[in-house]
């Protein structure tokens, strides 16, 4: 089954799809709305400014800085996610979102001056350091972030392999700050990750959203299928900690579930800004169930997919709430060779919610915990009707059959304690995987 749409020339959250016109005077006036004059008093208010910083200011700045702050400073009072790139900027993040670069592995935003984790990437410096959605980092080596545009701190990040840096990280519920030491490498972003937790039931992981995501979960799903010899019983989706990327990307998946219906549209005030993605006939996974694991690092094009699965009643989501950010970005190259990423629209699931500054409610709530467990003396274990001498035999098994099904079943629960450990969230949404499924065919 291939569900392919058109190229959308938008972000979800930072990952680069495409090049947008040069933006000119005249291409802003035919796409706004008609100007009758040009507000004098504050162009006024913004040349005396401009001169006085040229005359006043302490140190002799020149005309190109100046305006280029300007334009810095009325790109981002709009929003968090709209900004001026320059051209060494704009290659900057044409390197960051190329897949491979030098690093820490963690996607960022600006909050209150700060630079907020928004997610660790898998298996990367930061993820491995210990790094976790929501840490606000407010020193870089020993200097402040204060004051530092996000560029600018994401240049400070990016660096030479092998090379250490120490973030200095506010975390909520801790009394004062955290200090990492994280050593950079080159990041190669896995898109999906998969494998089997129990026979007939798997486990895939979309780490964000990249242009062949969708064609990278068909062939995840394929292999598992093959690997279980039959269709798969149910599936967990793990989103947690995903960014987002390509709103394609998001529709491309929701798709491979939901047979018909909308998936996501966007509204915003210019013509190209107007996308809805519907489903095509087609489920990957012939209606088995289907769990979603969300948390507060699930943004942007992991909120599209859960809100579009929870809205079609094709999945259970489980987790904590996700980031909210329910606003796209379109990334438009300038004839300086720099570029603006400015906000273009929101988008809305399929029932019309907006997750703006709310996020997706799971339907089943569950914080992340840490479980432990105590090893049990064999000598105290607790006695079964199997291990009393005399016992009455039993009619349909042999006492070898019935002690060789208790090592079988020993096992499979060792196999279960260790997930529960290493992942409660995990643990619980395959239980709950299993449920969903006896459920399904005792009705």
């Amino acid at each position: 089954m291939s569900k392919q749409y058109k190229t959308v020339l938008v972000l979800v959250f930072g990952i680069i799809v495409g090049i947008g016109a040069s933006i000119t005077g005249s291409v802003l006036a035919n796409k706004s709305e008609e100007i009758n004059g040009l507000p004098l008093d504050e162009l006024r208010n913004f040349s005396d400014i401009f001169s006085r910083i040229k005359t006043d200011y302490v140190e002799k700045v020149d005309d190109k800085t100046l305006l280029e702050n300007a334009i810095r400073g009325m790109l981002s009072g709009l929003d968090p996610h709209s900004t001026y790139l320059n051209p060494d900027e704009y290659q900057e993040l044409r390197i960051g979102t190329s897949g491979q670069f030098g690093g820490l592995g963690i996607q960022v935003g600006m909050e209150d001056g700060f630079v907020k984790v928004i997610s660790p990437i898998d298996d990367t410096p930061a993820f491995h350091a210990g790094l976790e959605a929501g840490d606000l980092i407010i020193r870089l080596d020993e200097q402040s972030v204060k004051g530092m545009t996000l560029n600018d701190a994401v240049k400070v990040m990016r660096g030479a392999p092998g090379t250490d840096i120490k973030l200095t990280v506010v975390r909520e519920g801790k009394d004062k700050p955290l200090t990492f030491v994280v050593t950079r490498d080159i990041i190669n972003v896995q898109s999906v990750k998969s494998r089997m937790l129990d026979p007939g039931y798997g486990y895939v992981r979309i780490t964000n959203f990249q242009s062949k995501t969708g064609r990278d979960l068909h062939s995840a799903i394929d292999k598992l299928q093959e690997e279980n010899k039959s269709p798969l019983k149910g599936l967990v989706l793990d989103l947690r900690n995903n960014p987002g990327g390509v709103l394609n990307a998001a529709a491309d998946v929701s798709d491979m579930f939901i047979e018909s219906g909308k998936l996501v549209y966007t509204e915003g005030r210019i013509e190209n800004s107007h996308f809805e993605f519907n489903a095509k006939p087609g489920d990957l996974l012939h209606k088995a169930p289907i769990v979603v694991l969300i948390n507060g690092g699930s943004a942007s094009a992991s909120e599209i997919v859960a809100g579009a699965l929870q809205d079609h009643h094709r999945a259970i989501v489980m987790g904590s709430k996700s980031f909210g950010k329910g606003s796209v970005q379109t990334i438009q190259e300038l004839r300086s060779g720099g570029a603006v990423k400015i906000t273009t629209a929101r988008y809305f699931t399929p029932s019309g919610r907006s997750i703006q500054g709310d996020g997706i409610t799971p339907d089943v709530l569950l914080d992340k915990l840490k479980v432990s467990t105590l090893d049990v003396d064999p000598a105290t274990a607790r006695i079964k009707e199997a291990d009393l001498s005399n016992h009455l035999s039993n009619p349909d098994k042999t006492d070898g059959e019935i002690k060789k099904s208790a090592k079988t079943q020993a096992k499979k629960d060792k196999d279960k304690e260790v997930l529960a450990t290493d992942d409660y969230q995990l643990y619980e949404a395959l239980i709950l995987l299993k449920g969903l499924n006896i459920f399904d065919k005792k009705s």
